[in-house]
């Protein structure tokens, strides 16, 4: 039975770990229906699969709903996960679809909506949030040019931290193509951010 909460899909903190580890008897419990486990292993992932989601839809609300939906999702498949993978990437491969979904559904990829720190307690550090704010839009509008599966690549390559082989098995392609399309879109990335 699965737990009848709601993935809480508030921001993830600046500081939240990429490396995210949940250990194997918790994925294992959660598989058996253990509803603590199976909330801890929510917890666990949460904050990488808000992140993804928000690199992907660029917007607070779409990522939040594909955070929820990744979340009930992965708690119904959790019987085709094997321990061929990290339980991460499992997640994320879930996330990536309904990501795509969601894009499809919406037919656009907003360009806004990141994130706005809040308002900071004094003026050095209101420019200073402002400026790392204004790179983190810089920033996603170029990933927003580029095309969905360099998106994807450059995301869980760089953002999420994934290896070359996690992220070809995410995203279901050759660990040469990984290599040669996140190598092609970190060339837009540089040309784009110089101009």
């Amino acid at each position: 039975m699965s737990p009848t909460f709601p993935i809480a899909c508030d921001a993830p903190e600046e500081a939240a770990p990429t490396d995210v580890t949940v250990p194997a008897e918790v994925v294992a419990a959660a598989q058996r229906g253990e509803v603590a486990a199976q909330e801890r292993l929510l917890r666990g992932l949460q904050d990488v699969i808000y992140r993804f989601c928000l690199a992907q839809l660029g917007e607070a609300e779409a990522t939040e709903d594909a955070t929820q939906e990744t979340a009930l999702r992965l708690l119904r498949r959790l019987d085709n996960f094997r321990g061929d993978s990290q339980i991460k990437t499992f997640a994320l491969g879930i996330a990536l679809n309904v990501c795509r979904e969601s894009r499809r559904q919406a037919k656009r990829f907003p360009a806004e909506g990141l994130p706005i720190d809040e308002t900071p307690s004094s003026q050095a550090a209101a420019s200073e949030a402002f400026q790392r704010n204004e790179a983190h839009a810089r920033l996603h509008r170029l990933l927003d040019r580029l095309s969905a599966r360099q998106r994807e690549i450059v995301v869980l390559r760089y953002l999420e931290q994934l290896s070359v082989a996690e992220t070809a098995a995410t995203v279901g392609v050759a660990t040469g193509t990984v290599k040669a399309t996140a190598a092609q879109a970190l060339a837009k990335i540089r040309q784009w951010w110089s101009e």
